[in-house]
Formats: C-alpha cells, structure tokens, sequence
C-alpha cells in the first residue's frame, strides 16, 4: 500500500520564474524543498564558496584551533582516532594532512570495527599513553565518550573532540540533561549552545571547518583549504546527510574539484570504477565510490581506505583501489545472503509488530545496518538488525520518518552496553540474554499508528507525462546536487496507456516501455525494480491476457498512473525524453 498526494506549498511561482529565468514548475519544486523566499532560492540556485558560513561561529573552534597551534609549536605529539566508515575517513585525512601541513607532529588510528567498536575507548586510550601522545583528538566521534575523556584525562592527555553527532542526555523529571565531557575543547554544531546557523554538518565537514581555521591562524592561504572540499562533499552524502543550506553548498562544490582532483588515490578509485571524471555525480558518490570506501571498513580495516587517500605512488593507489572494489563486491554478495535470512525471520512473524528487532548471529555484524535498511524499504517499519559480535551483540538501526529511532531507544537504555545515533539511524550494544525483553519494550514505547506504516509517496506537481522536453529536463539540472533532503522532482500522470513493454537485462530487472498519454502522445519509459511485482499488480487489476497483449505490442486495455522523473536518453548523437517511473498504480 502506499499514499499518493500533492505537497501543496504557497509562493508567486510566476514571480520567481521570471526573476530566475526558470520555469513555474522549477519554482515550485524548489519551494516544496523548504526554501522560501527569494534570497534563499537565489542561494539554493547560486550559492558557491562566499556562501558558506564563517568557522569562527562554532563553539569552541576558536579554543580548539588555539589548542592546536600551541601544541604544535612546541611539538607535542598528536594523535586522531576517527572512525571506520566514509565520514571517519574522510575526517581524518582531512585532519591529518592539515595539522601536519602547519608542521604538527600527527598520526592517526581508526579504530577496528569488531575489535574496537565504534569511537575513542579505553584500549586506544591506552595505547596512546604509551606512545606518549600528548594529544588525542577525535573526529566523526567524540560527543558520547564521557567516560573514556575522563580516563585520558586523568592519565594527563589533552582531548580535542570535533564530532556532528547527537549530544547524549539523560531524563531526569521529563526534562533533558544534556552530557558534557571533561574535553579540553568539543566542537560540535548539535551543541545546544553553539550558536552555528546549521546544524546538520557531516563529521568531515566539521574537520574542515577546523582546519579552514587553523590554516588562517597559521597564514597558510586559504585556498588550500578548498583542496579538502571533495573530501568533505564525499563525505556529506556518503554519510546520508541532508543536502540542504551549506551541505549543498558543500557538495556542489566538491563535485566542481573532485572532476579535477589532484588527489592520486581519489583519482585511482575513479577510475577502478570505470567512471568518466566530467559525469560524477552525487549518486555516485553515494552508491559506487562511497560503497568500496566502507567496504574496507566492514569486511577488513578502515586503514586500507585512508591509505588510499595519503597514497603518492599512482601504481600503488591502483593496486589500493582494485582491493577496494573488490571487498565491495563480496560485502555485495554477504549482504544478499543477509537480507534473504531477514526475510526468512520478518516471514516468521516473530520480529516485533511494529518495530522488528530481527537477530542474525551469523551474519558479518558490519553489514546490519545495510541489511536493515533493505529490510526497512521493504516493509516500511523501522528496522533493527543485531549480530553475534566477541563481546555479546552488536547492531544497528534504520527507521521511518515518524519514528525517532534514537530517541526510542532512550527509552530502552537498560538494556544497552552503548548506543548511540540519529532519529533516521542508530547502532547498539547488549547482552544475547536481553534481545527477547528489549524487543517486547521497544514495541509497548511505539506509538506509531496504522497510518504511519503506509509509504507516503510526495508528488512536486502532477505534470501530464508527455510534457518534459529536453530543455525541461536540462533545467531540472539547476536543482542537483540530489540526494537526501533534496530529492529528484517526482512527477504524476494518470491514465496512461502501454502500447509495449520488454523486459530486458541479465537478470530481468529492467523494464521498457512504450507509453500512450491521455492526450495521445508517445512517449519511452524505464522501470528499475522488481518487474515480477510490476507485472503481477496488472495482471490482478485488468488480467493475464491484457498483460501478455502488452508485451507482445499489442493493443491492450491497461492504464496506469504513475509518479516519474524524467531524464535525458542520448543514443546515436541524438537525445529524447524518457521517464524514469518510480511509483505505479
């Protein structure tokens, strides 16, 4: 089941297309994304480096820079623990070939995924102490780790935390007290009190925001800053950060630079990739580059992905690159034989009604969270997948727009060693003993209601199917980056006919279609999904042989809607309209 409707959102298209030269419906798209006004849609159209926001407005960046410059003056030993996923990867080079540019004494650690867990602990803490670290500063993690900043600083480090997570609270009298560490310096913008007009930064881009500061500090010109720009845009939507505000800015940035990047690593996966450095885009940031950068992550050690971007042989960032496409194609593989055992279990009904807590003992604890979000697309209920990990259970959560997942699993704290996250997204820690009561807890918390559980498809404009042209098509090009938070235009038609459709590919997943508009138009059509589940909904609506007239070409009495993006078809030097269907009834 799923609920179609119309976002209805009030502005003077008229007005707006004829100040920026785009048509009504652009301007109306862009209004259905949040931005109002006419300086903010000069921004979202325009917005370029003068637009980002001054790093000085962080909380604490100015200490931490401060911090930072003393230490490497006097040549103190540095140390970054960052994490084991695109963003804590990306936020440690981004750290370390700074620091180490304004002459700091710096290396790094990531921690191991099944032998460290997530963020700064005790055993990296102790192993920092004897190599004499003076300071230990923390990226894409930090915000959390009360207890583990006491122990450092209690043996006489220095900790320096930039993180973007959510600031850990406890509940005391229905209030929020929010959790402080003893850091000598914590850079966040979630901060209650940092007073940074955006607040949804990745951890890489709160690393750069921190070396923009201490290259200005230190007279290093801050165009050299701008070098970290693709690092921080890889980042952004490798991490599924809203592309709004700056991260939009951010990105269609990073993008500009990445096409001509200097960096050999980012240059050899580019191209292990088989990808054309002039057509990269933020989906493939997202799904083809990003995807081999968490692969080492998940399957062996993050390290392998930072090597790759310090890398300065070109023969040697190749040899990187082609290990790691070739871990992503086996989490690939691991990843499908999971989903199928989740199905397995959510068939079985005994996952939680309304949140399914679905336990995989042998499933590689690195893939939970992708699992779950597969799982979670499926069956639109918020999803968590756990693993046997060396210490008990391991897992991870994906959720549902109505359903703050972090914030429902403070309601269930008892139950958890550590847990931490972001109401879409979270990850936990517990005992194999707890798994039945916590999944009977999560479910008496949920309040979500039938209502919640039907997929709410979001149509910008019902637009008849046979009215983009290619001009329309190259316009829409103004609204990218897409990504989360600012997804492609989703259009509507109703009543449309098919004079022929094909299924074609090596595994019978793509489904071409000729299409007949109300008004008579013709008009090439692509569907990417399940083609058994597209085939099987007309088959019950207008029956078998209606189906087969279909695909054989002939004529037929199916209509259908459809929600769609258009895009540009270019075969031969000649280019054609073809929409992209997302959605069908």
């Amino acid at each position: 089941m799923e609920k179609w409707f119309v976002i209805q959102k009030g502005a003077d298209f008229n007005k707006l297309a004829g100040q920026f030269h785009i048509s009504p419906v652009t301007a109306r798209i862009i209004r259905n994304r949040g931005v109002i006004g006419e300086k903010a849609v000069d921004r979202y159209l325009n917005g370029g480096l003068q637009d980002l926001y001054n790093p000085h407005l962080l909380k604490d960046a100015d200490l931490l820079t401060d911090i930072l410059i003393r230490k490497i003056k006097e040549q103190k030993s540095i140390r970054i623990i960052g994490d084991y996923d695109i963003d804590g990867v990306m936020s440690t080079y981004i750290l370390h070939q700074g620091i180490r540019r304004c002459g700091g004494r710096v290396d790094t650690r990531i921690p191991d995924r099944v032998k460290d867990g997530y963020g700064i602990n005790d055993h990296l803490i102790g192993q920092a102490k004897e190599a004499q670290i003076d300071t230990i500063i923390t990226c894409d993690n930090g915000i959390a780790a009360i207890d583990e900043i006491a122990h450092a600083k209690a043996l006489g480090m220095t900790v320096l935390v930039t993180d973007h997570h959510e600031i850990p609270y406890s509940e005391e009298g229905g209030k929020r007290i929010y959790k402080k560490s003893a850091a000598d310096a914590i850079v966040n913008p979630k901060q209650k009190d940092c007073p940074y007009p955006y607040k949804e930064l990745c951890g890489a881009a709160v690393a750069f925001k921190v070396i923009q500061l201490l290259y200005e500090k230190c007279s290093v010109p801050r165009e050299e800053a701008w070098e970290f720009l693709e690092n921080a845009a890889f980042a952004t939507v490798g991490d599924v950060m809203d592309l709004t505000d700056e991260n939009r800015i951010l990105v269609k940035e990073g993008l500009k630079r990445i096409r001509h990047t200097k960096n050999k690593g980012m240059r050899a996966l580019i191209l292990q990739n088989k990808l054309e450095f002039d057509s990269i885009n933020a989906y493939h940031f997202g799904f083809v580059l990003g995807p081999c950068i968490n692969a080492s992550g998940r399957l062996e050690t993050a390290k392998i992905a930072l090597s790759l971007f310090l890398q300065e042989d070109e023969r040697k960032a190749a040899e990187i690159a082609a290990q790691l496409v070739e871990l992503n194609a086996q989490r690939k593989d691991m990843t499908a034989e999971g989903v199928e055992l989740a199905m397995e279990a959510v068939e079985k009904g005994d996952v939680g009604e309304k949140v399914m807590v679905i336990y995989l003992p042998k499933v590689h604890e690195s893939l939970a969270g992708i699992i779950a979000g597969r799982i979670r697309e499926m069956y639109h209920r918020p999803t968590l997948v756990l693993t046997k990990s060396e210490e008990g259970v391991k897992g991870s959560g994906r959720s549902i727009e109505a359903y703050s997942m972090y914030e429902e699993l403070c309601k269930c704290k008892e139950f958890f060693s550590k847990f931490g996250g972001h109401p879409m997204a979270a990850g936990i820690s517990m005992a194999e003993k707890d798994i039945e009561a916590f999944r009977q807890k999560i479910n008496v918390c949920c309040e979500l209601t039938d209502e919640d559980f039907i997929p709410k498809i979001k149509i910008d404009v019902p637009v008849p199917a046979g009215y983009p042209d290619v001009s329309f098509v190259r316009e829409l090009d103004l609204l990218e980056p897409f990504g989360k938070g600012n997804i492609k235009p989703q259009f509507a038609d109703k009543n449309i006919g098919i004079e022929h459709m094909y299924i074609v590919g090596k595994n019978r997943n793509v489904l071409k279609l000729q299409l007949r508009t109300e008004s008579g138009g013709r008009i090439s059509a692509v569907y990417f999904g399940d083609v058994e589940k597209f085939l099987a909904c007309y088959r019950e609506k207008f029956g078998e042989p209606e189906v087969e007239r279909a695909l054989c070409g002939r004529e037929n009495d199916i209509r259908m809607s459809i929600v769609y993006y258009p895009e540009i078809d270019a075969y031969q030097g000649r280019e054609n309209v073809r929409l992209v269907i997302k959605n069908y009834q």
